[in-house]
């Protein structure tokens, strides 16, 4: 199943701690920033990551990518957007775009790549049913 139908922003003002020498954001921070903006919205549908672990279920993380076009600076009022982008029968992606302050340039754009694996073993599982449809319901 493709092309993901939800998305949810997140606002994040940049704290100087996040920064360099040079007040600009350090690179790894970003990835920091997705998670912030998934979890959010995993929320809004219904997929709580601590209610998941409950039930002896991790969602991982398998690969993350980030492309740096602009940087971002400390006291920027980032906008934060995660939108679902593909489900398959052992793989979640989720897309992400980052933009400053009312500004519509994209400064950041990122993916992650997500599965279901037993807590106790860390294999991988299929999504557990409840999950499934309510994520399905947005493909």
């Amino acid at each position: 199943m493709n092309n993901g139908g939800i998305s949810f922003t997140s606002d994040i003002r940049v704290r100087y701690a996040e920064t360099d020498g040079m007040r600009v954001v350090y690179h790894g921070n970003y990835l920091t920033y997705f998670e912030e903006a998934r979890t959010n919205l995993f929320r809004t549908i219904g997929v709580v990551y601590s209610e998941i672990e409950k039930t002896g279920v991790y969602l991982v993380v398998l690969e993350a990518h980030v492309k740096y076009r602009r940087s971002a600076v400390y006291d920027d009022v980032l906008h934060v957007k995660a939108m679902l982008a593909e489900l398959s029968s052992m793989k979640l992606t989720v897309n992400y775009e980052i933009t400053r302050n009312n500004d519509s340039e994209i400064l950041i754009t990122g993916q992650t790549v997500h599965a279901f694996t037993n807590a106790l073993s860390g294999r991988p599982i299929r999504p557990p049913k409840n999950y499934l449809e309510l994520i399905e319901k947005y493909f």
